[in-house]
């Protein structure tokens, strides 16, 4: 690390699941920018460093001590992230590994854009984070939290890309982080909030998230127990070494509106439709289209707690400040989209009104981390811990005229799920007035092809609803 350390903080419980999670293949963020200009480097490390001296978790490298098994964030005084650059034959070599990799030979209708090969290859690259966790010396050299490519992927065509470890990045943190990136690449300035440098199990209100030591055990055991009753998607091949793919839905602005509007009539959350889409397309696909047996499905929520800690953070207070709440559905066949979304929305809104994401928080964790050192735990070895992964609250980004100032065409932002983690995460965006989804699933567990296949029912009866 260049300078002296001058601050260390042992990782929080949520922030050590992390840890522990993302040597496997899940927790790592990735943000991927397709740009028409040729990027003005000296710009983006100027402002990427401004990023780094107004967060310092971006600035802070991820330290493991084998002795104690603790993490700990250990902060630099001054910002050091470096852009690595791929020129295009570069580039062209990792397009071309990527797609002759088996789990790219995709059927000829399924297109994959660049964007989105680069996005997979970064979501996959894990090494410095796991090198670290298997460390046997208390005196290794700490892993960044942050790491900036720049991809040449044709002529005038580049992609940048921004990878970090969930530890310092839930999806609030990586909105924010790229809202202050286009304004000081336009010229303007960022939040200077400041961190709380504190994880979020430091700031919960002591009255929320009281619990006995004999119902957090009847908890976990409830837990567990349950959990070998929720059903699954079709694993496709439960042997092979698995890595993070995408699957994205879309939808034009008269699709999007209509959707909107539905959901505002009704009082529920576009997340709670799109639950109520998977559940009901994973019912009826080939795994369980014939089968007339009823099936209960888990789905993770996960909530921004931000607002409800104390003190209260803002959005531009970056870190990791989600927590989840795990809630199981039983699917008959046959339900109808809206009255099966208003029963998700009732349930989630009765959990969160029980104070569940803090209650719960340490049992999930707990389990997650479980789930990690011992895979022959879950059906079938896959780690699976739910159907779905959804956020409680959608992203809404407005943000186009600025991006297309600077050259931005595309962007994709999503985290890996190929360790523990559920068969689909949705990372949803109301983009400009346009629904966009990042779908990422564990391949080869299931294919690229069944994926698709899901994701584009689950568009079919969004749609027709």
């Amino acid at each position: 690390m260049e300078g002296s350390i001058s601050r260390r903080r042992v990782a929080a419980c949520t922030e050590t699941a992390w840890c522990r999670a993302v040597p496997g293949g899940t927790g790592t963020a990735v943000i991927a920018l397709s740009s028409s200009d040729v990027p003005n480097l000296q710009l983006l490390q100027n402002a990427l460093h401004e990023l780094q001296n107004s967060h310092p978790i971006l600035k802070s490298k991820l330290h493991f001590n084998p002795i104690s098994s603790t993490f700990s964030f250990l902060t630099s005084p001054t910002p050091f992230v470096q852009i690595k650059t791929y020129e295009l034959p570069e580039t062209s070599k990792i397009l071309n590994d990527q797609n002759v990799l088996n789990y790219h030979k995709t059927p000829h209708d399924i297109s994959i854009s660049p964007l989105q090969i680069i996005l997979e290859h970064e979501l996959n690259q894990n090494s410095p984070w796991q090198t670290l966790h298997y460390s046997d010396t208390a005196a290794t050299s700490a892993a960044d939290m942050l790491f900036v490519s720049l991809y040449e992927v044709g002529s005038g065509k580049w992609i940048v890309v921004f990878r970090l470890h969930v530890a310092a990045c839930d999806r609030t943190t990586a909105v924010s982080l790229l809202e202050e990136l286009l304004l000081l690449m336009n010229g303007g300035g960022v939040d200077k909030t400041g961190e709380m440098e504190l994880g979020m199990e430091d700031l919960v209100p002591r009255k929320l998230g009281k619990k006995s030591m004999l119902s957090r055990g009847l908890n976990v055991i409830s837990y567990s127990v349950n959990s070998l009753r929720l059903t699954n998607l079709k694993f496709k091949d439960v042997k092979s070494a698995r890595r993070s793919q995408v699957a994205r839905l879309q939808m034009n602005r008269t699709e999007t509106h209509k959707i909107l509007s539905e959901c505002k009539s009704r009082g529920i959350k576009l997340s709670s439709v799109m639950v109520a889409a998977g559940l009901v397309a994973t019912h009826s696909s080939g795994s369980h289209g014939l089968d007339r047996h009823q099936r209960k499905y888990g789905i993770i929520t996960l909530i921004d707690c931000r607002r409800f800690l104390e003190p209260p953070l803002r959005s531009h207070h970056f870190g990791f400040y989600h927590a989840a709440i795990l809630n199981s559905y039983t699917i008959r066949g046959g339900e109808e989209l809206w009255e099966l979304a208003k029963k998700i929305s009732t349930t989630l809104e009765a959990s969160k009104n029980s104070n569940k994401h803090f209650t719960d928080m340490s049992d999930l964790n707990f389990l997650l981390c479980r789930a990690v050192e011992n895979p022959s735990l879950t059906e079938s070895g896959a780690m699976r811990t739910s159907l779905m992964t959804v956020f409680e609250d959608t992203v809404v980004d407005n943000s186009g005229a600025m991006q297309a100032e600077i050259g931005v065409k595309d962007y994709l932002g999503c985290a890996s799920t190929h360790g523990v983690g559920p068969s689909i995460a949705v990372f949803d965006t109301i983009r400009d007035g346009r629904l966009d989804c990042a779908c990422v699933y564990p391949a080869p567990l299931h294919s690229r092809e069944q994926m698709e296949a899901l994701v584009d029912n689950m568009k079919a009866l969004l749609v027709k609803g």
